[in-house]
């Protein structure tokens, strides 16, 4: 299934799949259709910030600008359920930074489905939490998404449930991180408080 799944996102299509958070959405980052499918089933526009699903911090390193002290943070908390944002190197294609920002997205989870397919993908995959339009939670169940999306999507990678709660996010692009959503991570160990979401 996994090497099914994968042959899907070289091909142009778009899945659904299991994380250590909650459902996701993804496609290979060379695919700017595959893209656009994705924001139309989110119904976001581009100003929607993307997420690098990546195995490790090398890979990370490939596509966004880390410094001693943000390598320090992600060595700390990756692999986990946080999503870190970051400026954008020189390597990510133009169109999935933030177009204002010229920032991504980037998460290593832990979640032994999705480390199997990014092992035999060989490189990182573009994500979205798998959220609907008008929904407060993310999908949590393989059946409920064949459902709602079976016409929309080229593969559903059942995991079972595995949770509802969207990761973590927290802005590392300017000189103190910024808490943008707390969710499945602990916010607590990057000293943060009920006062500091954005």
């Amino acid at each position: 299934m996994i090497k099914r799944a994968v042959a899907i996102v070289r091909s142009g299509g778009v899945i659904a799949y299991p994380t250590d958070s909650c459902y996701a959405l993804g496609c290979h980052i060379g695919d700017k259709t595959a893209m656009e499918r994705i924001r139309k089933i989110r119904d976001v526009d581009e100003r929607h910030h993307f997420t690098l699903v990546c195995r490790d911090l090398s890979e990370i390193g490939t596509f966004a600008k880390v410094n001693n002290a943000q390598y320090r943070l992600l060595k700390a908390h990756t692999p986990g359920s946080y999503t870190f944002i970051l400026q954008a190197s020189r390597e990510l294609p133009r169109r999935l930074a933030h177009p204002k920002r010229a920032t991504i997205g980037v998460r290593v989870p832990q979640h032994l489905a999705t480390q199997a397919l990014l092992a035999e993908l060989n490189e990182p995959m573009l994500s979205s939490t798998l959220m609907l339009p008008g929904d407060d939670e993310p999908l949590n169940d393989a059946e409920e998404i064949r459902a709602k999306l079976n016409h929309q999507l080229d593969l559903i990678l059942d995991g079972g449930a595995c949770g509802i709660e969207p990761t973590t996010v927290i802005d590392l692009s300017e000189d103190q991180p910024i808490l943008v959503r707390r969710g499945k991570g602990d916010v607590a160990v990057f000293g943060f408080d009920d006062s500091d979401l954005t």
